[in-house]
């Protein structure tokens, strides 16, 4: 039961806190500005090429990323430090935006076939999984990292289901932009990002606290 409490703690954790660095809405409507030509069924299928090649570039960060802080030397408590404080500062940020980002891109006329070089860069990287997405998978497998080798392997795989949700977002995100970016009012679409922006505020606190709290028990 313990090993099932462990999973089900970083699902919604792993979830919550990429979706707003990911904002499937408004990367969805950058996705559409970038394949203004493509169909429906065209854009169904690049959105599960998007979707599969953003879960997996997550995962291998979020699995990788504890290795790579151990060659360079970094303790985990100060990554859960320095990650919580930039989650914070991105919810913070994002909550206070006063206007929404635009990014100028040039449309592509677009089929499966022809988009095919394009599916990791541009449209995975950075259009959907960006610089902030790889700080915060970082910083999640830092947090999911424990003593015990059984926990940790828990953690990564609670981190690996809030990961699939976040692409099967993406997926339903980019496949149906077009009839989606019609029917959602500019208010609507920002006031919805208000509320992620302030739980991922409230998710960084949290992993900034137990991070020192860690840094407070090696101290002492």
């Amino acid at each position: 039961m313990k090993q099932l409490s462990v999973v089900l703690q970083f699902i919604p954790l792993g979830f919550s806190a990429l979706l707003p660095v990911i904002n499937p809405i408004g990367s969805a409507v950058l996705f559409l500005g970038l394949v203004p030509y493509a169909d429906h069924a065209t854009m169904k299928v690049l959105a599960r090429k998007v979707a599969i090649s953003t879960i997996w570039f997550l995962l291998i960060v979020q699995i990788t990323g504890a290795y790579i802080l151990r060659f360079f030397g970094i303790s985990l408590p100060v990554v859960q430090v320095a990650g919580g404080l930039v989650l914070a500062s991105m919810g913070w940020a994002l909550l206070n935006k006063q206007n929404p980002e635009t990014v100028a891109a040039t449309p592509i006329k677009a089929s499966a076939e022809s988009m095919e070089d394009k599916i990791f860069y541009p449209l995975t990287f950075p259009i959907t999984a960006g610089p902030g997405s790889i700080v915060v998978a970082l910083t999640l497998s830092a947090h999911a990292s424990r003593a015990s080798l059984i926990e940790s392997a828990l953690a990564h795989l609670g981190l690996l289901f809030g990961t699939i949700l976040i692409g099967i977002v993406v997926y339903f995100s980019y496949a149906y932009a077009d009839r989606m970016t019609a029917k959602l009012t500019p208010a609507f679409t920002d006031g919805v990002l208000r509320v992620i922006s302030f739980i991922l505020l409230c998710i960084g606190g949290e992993i900034m606290w137990n991070g020192i709290q860690a840094l407070m028990k090696a101290a002492s």
